[in-house]
């Protein structure tokens, strides 16, 4: 049988502003484990920690546009584009620009606290 998930569950965000993670589903609002799925709006200017997570992440930019840094060099992922981050590759998320970013993340397995290897 379908199940609604009425809601997301928010849950606090690594970086050195507030961004907003709108969990759908995953390991804190559904309990799936094998996947996740969740809505970032990050505000201008916003940098997060760089990461090796262990799972798989693909980003797809709804507005504005998502600064991805990696080992090679960096990405800068608009509004109508995705960017998919394979398991032990190094990256670091951030929104420079005016407005901020929107997108939607989906994590395979689901995202972990455990499993996202932060820098220190």
């Amino acid at each position: 049988m379908a199940e609604l998930i009425a809601a997301p569950t928010i849950i606090e965000a690594a970086g050195n502003k507030p961004k907003r993670i709108e969990e759908y589903a995953g390991r804190v609002n559904s309990g799936h484990g094998a996947v996740s799925v969740a809505r970032m709006v990050s505000p201008e200017g916003w940098v997060e920690p760089g990461q090796r997570p262990e799972f798989e992440e693909i980003t797809v930019v709804l507005r504005g546009m998502l600064r991805v840094e990696h080992e090679g060099g960096a990405l800068e992922v608009r509004a109508g584009q995705a960017v998919v981050a394979r398991p032990g590759e190094w990256v670091r998320y951030g929104s420079p620009e005016a407005g901020g970013a929107e997108y939607v993340a989906v994590c395979l397995p689901a995202f972990s606290p455990d499993t996202v290897h932060r820098d220190d």
